[in-house]
């Protein structure tokens, strides 16, 4: 493997052997999302970040480059509603999300400013980054001379060795009675318990890490991975769909997202599993998406 280059910010990779492992799921949780069929799949050896690329990852590939991310470009970013309170926040919606009404469009909400107010990440260093594109991934990844992660080598290195499990540390929920991911306790999107102890992003190094070494690849935040979206493609059992698959051949589109973030519940996204999976536009932002990187 190649040593890290020397642009980068991000230091600290899991080695995922090469070799198969059982992909998807059987069970039927979202049938459009296209988790199913469980599929043998192979991966080559690769690296992968222990965590969700930090704040204060992306501050340093922004303080050597100067890029403008695609929210400050655009002025605005989605922020979830629970973290608008005040009514001079509220003045700074500039719309909301057709369906799903607790997205909400807030003017100067960026990477820098989470929450579209003064507050910036100042206090949030070790958290991961957010409101972050595919596109701005893509940047960092070219600067830092690391790639987003196919979704199967997401999906491997999320398992942590084990097959066939819901969760990196197996299928139940709790461990010991304790939570060991950042999702939604309560009744969504109204009352947030905070039993995981966190009402918006945790830290990246927040509970225990999986078999591979790998923390929060469920919960916290959704991360973005190279593929493009297709709930069929992967169906066919052929070599470019078992052996190191890299998804449907575009040129634009949207892209896959795996892991689910800290808004998840069962009641409504019930995503924070391995096989799990979404999409979203590449130049989509929001205050729960972020990224990590594969040597």
């Amino acid at each position: 493997m190649s040593s890290p280059p020397v642009n980068s910010s991000v230091e600290d990779f899991a080695t995922i052997p090469s070799g198969e492992f059982v992909m998807g799921t059987s069970d039927s949780f979202y049938p459009t999302d296209g988790e199913n069929p469980s599929r043998t799949v192979w991966v080559d050896e690769f690296k992968i970040g222990i965590f969700s690329v930090t704040n204060a990852e992306f501050s340093a590939f922004i303080d050597a480059t100067g890029y403008t991310t695609v929210a400050q470009s655009f002025g605005w970013s989605y922020v979830f509603s629970g973290f608008i309170n005040q009514q001079s926040d509220l003045k700074q919606v500039v719309g909301v999300a057709s369906t799903a009404p607790w997205w909400l469009a807030i003017e100067g909400a960026n990477w820098f400013h989470p929450f579209g107010t003064s507050e910036t990440i100042e206090d949030f260093l070790n958290h991961p980054v957010v409101h972050v594109t595919h596109d701005d991934a893509v940047e960092f990844c070219n600067w830092s001379g690391y790639k987003l992660p196919t979704e199967a080598q997401w999906e491997k290195a999320s398992r942590g060795g084990l097959e066939g499990m819901l969760y990196p540390w197996g299928d139940d929920l709790l461990m010991g009675g304790e939570h060991n991911a950042n999702i939604w306790q309560g009744e969504f999107p109204n009352l947030n318990s905070q039993e995981d102890g966190f009402f918006g992003t945790a830290p990246v190094d927040s509970f225990k890490p999986n078999g591979f070494g790998l923390y929060n690849t469920v919960g916290n935040i959704w991360e973005w991975t190279n593929d493009f979206w297709s709930s069929r493609w992967h169906v066919p059992d052929s070599l470019k769909t078992r052996h190191n698959p890299e998804g449907p051949l575009k040129i634009t589109g949207n892209r896959v997202l795996k892991g689910g973030s800290f808004l998840c519940h069962d009641s409504y996204c019930n995503r924070y599993r391995n096989s799990a999976r979404t999409f979203n536009s590449p130049n989509t932002s929001t205050s729960h998406i972020g990224f990590r990187c594969v040597i």
